[in-house]
This record gives structure tokens, C-alpha cells and sequence, in this order.
């Protein structure tokens, strides 16, 4: 990571900077809230993707920081808010804001981020850049509520599972390049491009994360099987049982669905998952992906950021938590 972010190095300091100072409160108890979720920031992934997009394109402007702002505390935001929904209780390998406090201040504590997140937008005094916030915190709730949905549905529909992952992880990743590529001055076809460079990044950032539930693995924060107790199905064990129809395991797919199935059943389903080709499929698949968004990246001029570029699209297919 030090690697890609190297080229933009003193920007993400000043994103940094910025990102905390428009987390300030006199309340008390939110700024308990604050200091716990900035315990850890993570590795800022989309505030980084959207800063070198934007340096490939032109220079990082006050309107791109505060874009960065905004998409990293809507991030946030959601982040509180679905582990209310899930009810988990680790984050980035320390307690849930809902298990660390209660859920009543997770859903207010994530409240403030949305807010804090419409504010900084604003800041940016840039229509296009709104737009951006404001369409995306529509589509993660949509791709959050059609997850909730699904998991009643008792399809195993590729398209369905790839509708929710656009829609919940993809997009925001998306998004940053489409406002990078705004707050860098790219043409209309480069910020076409760049938007869907950031959403293939986003697959492959989504189904490797989903890869990680079958194994077990204490740097990811969940345990494995995690997304299967909570009645997800993720595109691994969707082709092991599409490609077997093994009535057995998908006896025990729907039990998964109704969160009746047994930690023993979804150790079961795991292992017939893995000896059935189901984590080699995954990874084809993320393979398929970044070759495309590989591509899209062929007419940009060469530069640093270009580089780093390429450099970030590997590591989020090859990091290991």
C-alpha cells in the first residue's frame, strides 16, 4: 500500500487532515462514537483511488478533497449502519460501534456521518460532484435492501448476487473515479472510462472479500461462515451448487436462507463448496474483471498514477485480508 499511495502521499496526509477535522462535535457521547471508529481508519482505499485518478487527470483541487471527505463518511456511515442491520460485532478487528455501545447510538452515531458526509459535498460547490453523493447513497441502500430481500428468495441467480454486489460495494467505488475523474477536468468519455475502471475494482474488491468467509482467517475481522449465518449466499457456493444441484447442500443452501442451518450444515456447505470448484470459479471470475478494467486503463498517457493505478487493481485482487 505504501507503494500506491507514494505518488499522492502529501494529498492523503492533507485528506487526512481533513477527514478528521470535519468530525468535530461538542456532545459528548458522538465524540466517544468518533474516537472509537478512528481508532482505526483502515487502509482508505477509495479516498486513495479517487485522489489518483484525480492526479492523472489534473491537480487535486479543494473540491476534490472535500468530494474524498464526503465518499469516505458516507462509506462510514454505511459501514455503522449495515453491522446494526447484521448485527456484528467486529469491525476492522476491534468492537462494533452497536457492540461497543448500543444500537440506538450506532444508528444516530451513523446519522451524523451521512450528514457529515452531505455537508462536505457541499463544500465542493460542484453540481456534478452532489450528484455523485447524493445517487450513491440511494443505490447502497437499494443494494443493502435487495440483499435482505434475496436472502427470502429461494433463486441461485448469478445475476442477482453481481446486481447486489454493484449495487452495495461497486458503485462506491465507482463513484470515486467519476469524481476524481470531475475534480481532475477529465473530458466526458475519460470520466466514462474512469467510472467503470472504479466499478470492475469494485467486483473484484467484493468477491475476493466474500473468498475470505471460507476460510478462517482472524485479519479479516469475521469468522468464517459469517456471511452464510447471516443467510448470504456469495458466488462461490452459488456455483457449486448451480453447477452440482446436489439436493443435499441445496437442502441445506435454504435452510441457510431461513437462518435454520446449523454451524455443523454450514461447515458442511463450506467444504462441499471448496471440493467442488467453488473458490477456483470465484477467482476466474475476479480474473475476468480485472483483465476489463485493465483495459480501460490502455489509452491513459503513462504516468505515476497510471502506474499506481495498475498497482491498486493488484493488490485488491491478491491482498489476503
Amino acid at each position: 500500500m505504501s507503494i500506491i499511495t507514494g505518488p499522492v502521499k502529501s494529498e492523503m496526509d492533507e485528506f487526512l487532515r481533513l477527514y478528521k477535522a470535519s468530525l468535530s462535535s461538542s456532545n459528548v457521547l458522538l465524540n466517544q462514537v468518533i474516537e472509537h471508529v478512528t481508532q482505526k481508519y483502515g487502509k482508505m482505499m477509495r479516498p486513495l483511488l479517487l485522489l489518483l485518478v484525480t492526479k492523472m487527470f489534473g491537480k487535486v483541487t479543494p473540491a476534490a478533497y472535500h468530494a474524498a471527505v464526503s465518499l469516505e463518511l458516507l462509506h462510514t456511515a454505511t459501514l455503522i449502519h449495515d453491522d446494526v442491520v447484521d448485527d456484528s460485532d467486529q469491525r476492522r478487528g476491534q468492537l462494533s460501534v452497536n457492540a461497543a455501545f448500543n444500537n440506538k447510538v450506532a444508528v444516530l452515531s451513523g446519522d451524523f456521518f451521512l450528514a457529515t458526509s452531505l455537508q462536505q459535498v457541499s463544500l465542493t460547490r460542484n453540481f456534478e460532484l452532489v450528484d455523485i453523493v447524493a445517487g450513491l447513497g440511494q443505490q447502497l441502500s437499494d443494494g443493502e435492501l435487495l440483499q435482505l430481500y434475496n436472502i427470502a428468495n429461494n433463486t441461485l441467480s448469478y445475476d442477482v448476487y453481481f446486481d447486489i454486489i454493484r449495487n452495495k460495494t461497486a458503485i462506491l467505488f465507482s463513484s470515486c473515479c467519476r469524481a476524481g475523474a470531475i475534480a481532475g477536468g477529465a473530458g466526458a468519455q475519460q470520466i466514462a472510462k474512469a467510472a467503470d475502471f472504479g466499478e470492475k475494482i469494485g467486483l473484484c474488491f467484493q468477491i475476493k472479500d466474500d473468498i475470505f468467509d471460507y476460510f478462517d482467517n482472524t485479519e479479516t475481522g469475521k469468522p468464517s461462515g459469517n456471511d452464510m449465518k447471516e443467510g448470504k449466499l456469495t458466488l462461490p457456493v452459488l456455483y457449486a451448487l448451480n453447477s452440482t444441484q446436489n439436493p443435499s447442500y441445496l437442502k441445506i443452501a435454504e435452510k441457510v436462507r431461513f437462518f435454520t442451518a446449523t454451524d455443523e450444515e454450514i461447515a458442511q456447505l463450506i467444504e462441499f463448496t471448496k471440493t467442488t470448484g467453488g473458490i477456483e470459479y470465484a477467482y476466474k471470475i475476479i480474473d475476468e474483471f480485472k483483465e476489463k478494467a485493465s483495459a480501460l486503463l490502455a489509452d491513459a498517457p503513462d504516468s505515476k498514477y497510471k502506474s499506481a493505478l495498475k498497482d491498486y487493481l493488484d493488490y485488491v485482487v491478491e491482498r489476503s485480508h
